[in-house]
């Protein structure tokens, strides 16, 4: 089984200083580490890169620095599953499924912008928002969210860090 964490929308360092270090710790034994962008600055890749190697895409408050250096989406394959990682723009209404016709033949998106957790089926594709873990403007909760791959199947659950 692969144990992938996955964060978004972490906006560092203009909302917090640095990556939350219970955020850090709970990522401990991951395999893996998705960030659906917003990062703001790239030292966050390097925090968590710390912990477990780490893919990220950019998002829509990335500066020139974070643009340039992060493609707008990514496709990883994990045990056989293809996980469409990108970071989804305007208004919350609706957003599941631009980010999912940003892909194909992908069992897993994993997307962020709206702040706000969700894990939800739609038809065979696993939608995944790990919320913010430390962003509190559109959220009332700090989370961020585990995938767990194991011969072929996806879980997902979402952890909350209050």
């Amino acid at each position: 089984m692969k144990r992938i964490g996955i964060v978004s929308d972490t906006h560092i360092p203009k909302v917090a200083p640095r990556l939350p270090s219970r955020l850090l710790e709970e990522l401990e034994g991951c395999d893996l580490i998705l960030h659906a962008g917003d990062l703001v600055d790239l030292q966050v890749i390097r925090e968590l890169e710390e912990v477990a190697p780490t893919v990220a895409v950019r998002g829509n408050m990335d500066g020139t620095e974070v643009a340039r250096s992060l493609p707008g989406t990514k496709v990883v394959a994990v045990e056989g599953v293809r996980i469409g990682l990108a970071h989804g723009g305007g208004a919350p209404l609706g957003i599941e499924r631009r980010v999912m016709s940003l892909f194909s033949e992908v069992g897993v998106v994993v997307y962020g912008h709206t702040h706000q957790p969700k894990v939800e089926w739609k038809g065979e594709v696993l939608l995944v928002n790990p919320g913010t873990p430390t962003d509190l403007r559109f959220s009332s909760r700090l989370s961020y969210a585990v995938l767990e791959v194991e011969d072929g199947q996806v879980r997902a659950e979402i952890r909350y860090l209050d």
